[in-house]
C-alpha cells in the first residue's frame, strides 16, 4: 500500500491515529468505547504495549477478538486480566493510579470545562443530557485527560451551559486553586484537528488542523475566540500504511471509524 493521501483516510481514522499518540507506554489509562477504545489498542499494537487499558465497567487490560459496543459489553470480557466493578475502576482514580483519561462532551469551553448535563436552564433545560457518570472523577483526578467530540459551534460555546466536569475552570491556576489532581485535559481531538491549551492563560488553542481544514472553518464552529500560534499552523499527519492497517483491522466493521 502506498502512502495514504486524504482521500484515502476517513476523518475518524485521521483522530484515532492523533489520540493514539496520547497514549504513553507504561501507564494505566481509563478509557470508554469508541474512538478512545481504538486509539488505545492502536497504541498497545504500536509505541505502547505495556500500558493497562481500564473500562469504567471495571473489565482490566482486555484483548476482545470482536469490537465492543459498550463499557459493559460481553466481548470486552475475552481475555481480560480482570473483570471487577465500576466501584473499583473509579477508586483507581481515587488512589492515583490512573494516568490518563478519554472523556466526550456535548459542550466544552474555552477552558476544557465540559457539560453532560443540561442545555438551557437547569430547572428547564432545552435538552437534559445523562450526567457525569464518571467523566467529573476523571477530569478531577487523572494524570491527564484527552477529550474527543465533533467539532460543532453549539458544541464549542465560550462558557458551558452547566459545568458537569472541570478543565481548567477560569484558566490560570484555577484549577490548582481548586484542589484538582493532574494536568487537567491535555488535548481536544475533534474532526477539524487537534487542540491544546496555552502554558499561561490554559484558554484552548490549536496544535494542528486536520489536512484541508482552514483556521476561518475553525472559527466559524468556535464561539470563544480560538488560539493560534505564530507562523504556519501546523497539519495533522495521515497515518501512515502499516498504521492504517491496524485500525481498520481493530474495527472491521467499521462501527466507529467510518467509510471508505
Amino acid at each position: 500500500m502506498s502512502n495514504p493521501t486524504l482521500n484515502d483516510v476517513t476523518t475518524e481514522e485521521l483522530m484515532v491515529f492523533a489520540a493514539s499518540k496520547e497514549v504513553h507506554d507504561n501507564e494505566v489509562a481509563l478509557i470508554g468505547t469508541g474512538l478512545p477504545m481504538i486509539a488505545a489498542y492502536l497504541a498497545k499494537a504500536t509505541h505502547a504495549p505495556n500500558t493497562v487499558l481500564i473500562f469504567e465497567s471495571g473489565v482490566m487490560d482486555t484483548r476482545p477478538r470482536h469490537i465492543a459496543t459498550g463499557v459493559g459489553d460481553f466481548p470486552l470480557v475475552n481475555r481480560a486480566a480482570k473483570t471487577s466493578t465500576l466501584f473499583d475502576a473509579l477508586s483507581l482514580l481515587q488512589l492515583g493510579e490512573i494516568d490518563l483519561g478519554f472523556l466526550g462532551a456535548a459542550e466544552i469551553d474555552q477552558y476544557g470545562n465540559i457539560n453532560t448535563t443540561v442545555i438551557g436552564p437547569y430547572e428547564h433545560p432545552k435538552v437534559r443530557l445523562p450526567g457525569s457518570g464518571g467523566a467529573n472523577d476523571i477530569a478531577s483526578l487523572a494524570g491527564r485527560v484527552v477529550v474527543i467530540a465533533r467539532h460543532k459551534r453549539r458544541t464549542f460555546p465560550e462558557r458551558v451551559n452547566y459545568l458537569t466536569t472541570p478543565g481548567f475552570l477560569r484558566g490560570a491556576r484555577e484549577r490548582e486553586k481548586a484542589g484538582l489532581r493532574g494536568e487537567g485535559p491535555r488535548r481536544v481531538i475533534t474532526n477539524l484537528g487537534v487542540f491544546g491549551f496555552d502554558e499561561d492563560t490554559k484558554r484552548m488553542k490549536v496544535v494542528s488542523l486536520h489536512p484541508e481544514v482552514s483556521p476561518e472553518q475553525v472559527q466559524e464552529n468556535t464561539q470563544f475566540q480560538m488560539l493560534f500560534n505564530d507562523g504556519e499552523t501546523p497539519v495533522t499527519e495521515i497515518p501512515p500504511p502499516d498504521i492504517l492497517q491496524i485500525i481498520r483491522e481493530l474495527d472491521k466493521d467499521r462501527i466507529y471509524i467510518g467509510k471508505e
